[in-house]
Formats: structure tokens, sequence, C-alpha cells
């Protein structure tokens, strides 16, 4: 669908016909004055009236989507590539050939949609979702502020006060800049771009609408938002986040979509799609959640892991992160907890090796010196390959001297 991620940046006709420059659109603005044109949906492949603010908005978002390609954050993998693509095609197959779909690696909830048609997912998303049909409808969620033009709508809205360059920082930002600052700047500004409750009600009716049409579980639209709600709760989670800030979750929206899965529901055969996600994600997994906890939020960490572990409670690599997210408390309670999760991450499968280290790295500092050379050896013996053997090494040499 749309430019693959590994097709070169070339000149070549642009979806006006007009000539490219290193992937980028000509500004368009050589006439003086062009009438606003209605807001309608957008339809399939449909372009903006040449030198019109709509046309003005998808050119900033070109030079976005230049920056976003060379960012270093985006994700090259043409399997978990092709399984985003597919299920926004499912969602909008008229709509597809007009989308580029970015994976971003950056530990944060997020996902959104550019008026010209750049879809970013950001992998905390992608950690946060249990199963296919959540993302499906986040996914539809955008698409439908997409094809309303809410975007648009919002620009027409603000440019005529003081705030029209600010509303341009932060669409440029939450579109794909902001990402490689200050998440707290990004959200501190991120009001201004949000949508109003008219357009997210909106985009809550056409989404759920969207991903029942396109053969999924409606019923797993509102989890979504009673997740992220759970982990906002925490004591580390009461400031926002960027996706917060654009599309406030409340207990109404939770509620209304609630009510509308079950009129939406038939009984018929869905698609929930858990280990379909899973597969999807694995190759990722252990990078991700690295990511996550360096976010510093481990309550936030915590409360993630405890929502997977209730779908599959003898995952050993989510236990052992569980047991991370005690360590990095560098208590004496918060060790007894992560040796306890660590146990079990032992005891279940998939457990990684990197929990031996993490075991010996407790002991040692609580003083059992036979203990934590126990499990660096161990370490060592199952994880062959492993980048800091060597470090794990003198470790056990300064244990026996």
């Amino acid at each position: 669908m749309g430019v693959s991620l590994s097709t070169p940046l070339r000149a070549q006709e642009d979806s006006y016909g007009r000539p490219e420059i290193d992937g980028g659109r000509s500004s368009g603005y050589s006439d003086p004055y062009v009438p606003e044109h209605p807001i309608t949906p957008l339809k399939p492949g449909e372009r903006p009236p040449k030198g019109s603010d709509e046309e003005g908005l998808w050119t900033i978002m070109d030079g976005v989507e230049r920056k976003l390609r060379v960012s270093g954050r985006v994700v090259i993998d043409p399997a978990l590539q092709a399984y985003v693509e597919g299920i926004v095609c499912k969602l909008a197959p008229e709509h597809c050939p007009n989308i580029r779909v970015y994976i971003v690696r950056t530990p944060h909830f997020n996902a959104n949609m550019a008026p010209n048609g750049v879809m970013q997912v950001w992998s905390g998303l992608l950690l946060r979702t249990q199963n296919e049909a959540q993302l499906a409808y986040v996914l539809a969620h955008e698409l439908a502020h997409y094809i309303q033009r809410h975007s648009l709508q919002r620009w027409r809205t603000v440019r005529d006060t003081s705030n029209a360059m600010a509303f341009f920082s932060v669409l440029t930002a939450v579109a794909g800049v902001g990402f490689v600052g200050s998440i707290g700047q990004l959200v501190a500004v991120s009001a201004l771009y949000a949508y109003n409750r008219d357009q997210e009600r909106e985009a809550d009716a056409e989404g759920i609408a969207m991903m029942t049409a396109a053969g999924y579980d409606p019923r797993e639209a509102p989890k979504s938002w009673s997740g992220l709600l759970a982990e906002r709760e925490e004591k580390d989670g009461k400031e926002s986040t960027v996706f917060f800030a654009t599309h406030p979750p409340t207990k109404e929206r939770i509620e209304t979509l609630t009510a509308e899965a079950a009129r939406l529901s038939t009984g018929a055969d869905t698609i929930v799609g858990q280990k379909a996600l899973d597969g999807a994600v694995r190759p990722h997994r252990t990078a991700w959640f690295e990511d996550e906890l360096l976010r510093r939020k481990p309550e936030q960490s915590r409360r993630l892991l405890q929502r997977l572990l209730a779908d599959d409670g003898d995952n050993g690599f989510l236990l052992y992160m569980l047991g991370e997210t005690y360590r990095m408390e560098y208590t004496d309670d918060g060790n007894a907890q992560a040796l306890a999760e660590f146990e079990r991450a032992l005891a279940a499968t998939e457990s990684p090796p990197e929990t031996l280290r993490s075991m010996g790295l407790i002991y040692w500092d609580m003083g059992q010196e036979d203990a934590a050379r126990e499990h660096f050896r161990r370490y060592l013996q199952n994880a062959t390959e492993a980048d800091d053997r060597d470090m794990v090494k003198s470790y056990l040499k300064e244990l026996t001297q």
C-alpha cells in the first residue's frame, strides 16, 4: 500500500501530477487567493484544491514525512510493516493506496494520521494493545479523523488567532518530529491540537463501525481505553501523554463504546487476533520493553505487564520484565519482590537467560556472594551469545578474589 519504506526518495511526479524534488511536493501557492472549499469527508484519491489552505497543510506534512524517513526511529521490519499495513487496508480498503504507514520506535502510546495520509504507529502502542482487534480500533479511530478531515477543521478554527503558529508546531511534532525531543513539552502544547468533543465522538463511532465491518470484535474497542486509564491511575502516571492530550480518555467514552459494542455484536465469529499481534511484535519485544523501562515509570510499566500477564500468565519473558520493574526501585522490598517474580519466570515458559543475570546482581547487592556466583555462572552457560559475557565474567572474577 502507498510508498514502501524500502523505496528510495527520488524525483517523480507527486499525487498532483507535479514534479517532486527529493520526495517532496512544491508548495502550490502561486495564486494570491483561493476560496475555501467546504469540508466534506475525504474521497479515495481526492486531493486538495491547488493553492488552498488544505494543500498548505499537506505540504507541511510532506516535509515532516521526509524528516521522519531519515530520523533513525522508523522500524524497518518488512513482516511487521506488512502486518500493520494489512490491518489498515482491511479497515479502509478504498483509502489504502493513499496511506503510508510508519512504525516508530518510541515507548509512548500513540498513533496519529496526518492530513496527507501519513500514519504513525508508535512502538508503545504495539506493546499496550493486547490483540489485533484492539489495535484495529485505535487505527480505525485515527482513520476516521483523517477521512473526516478533522485536522483541517481544527486549523480553520485557530488560524486567525495568535495560536496559529503554535498549531503548526504541535501538528508537526505530534505527527513525527516531536518524539525526538521532550515528551513533556509536547504534551504541554498538545491541547491546542486536541480534537473537540464532537470530533472525538465522531471518530469513536466511525472507528468502532469500521472495525466491526472489517470483521473485528467490537467488544475489544473500549478495552483499549480502560487499560490506559488503569496505567494513568498509578502514582507515576498522573501527568498526561501525547495521546491523552489529544484524545482525552474518559469513563463516558468507555461507557459509550461499551454500549455501542454490545449493539454491534452479532454473535458471529469475529477476529480478536491475540496470537497474530504477538507473533508480529515478538522480534522487537525485548528492545521495546527495555525502552519502556527507560521511561522510569515503574508503576505504569508494572500495570501494563500485569494486564498482559492476565492473558498470558505463564510467559517467562513478561514475568522477567515485571521483576525488572521492582529491581529498578533499588530498595530491599523491591529486591525481594523482584526475586519472587524472577523465580516465577524461571519456572515458566520462554524465560530469558537475563533473568539469571538480574538475580545474580540482586544477590550480590544483598551480600549473598555464593548465590550471586551461582546465578552468574548459570547465565554464562545459557547466554552463550550475549554481548555482556565479558562483563559478567568480570563480576565472577571479582566475587572469587
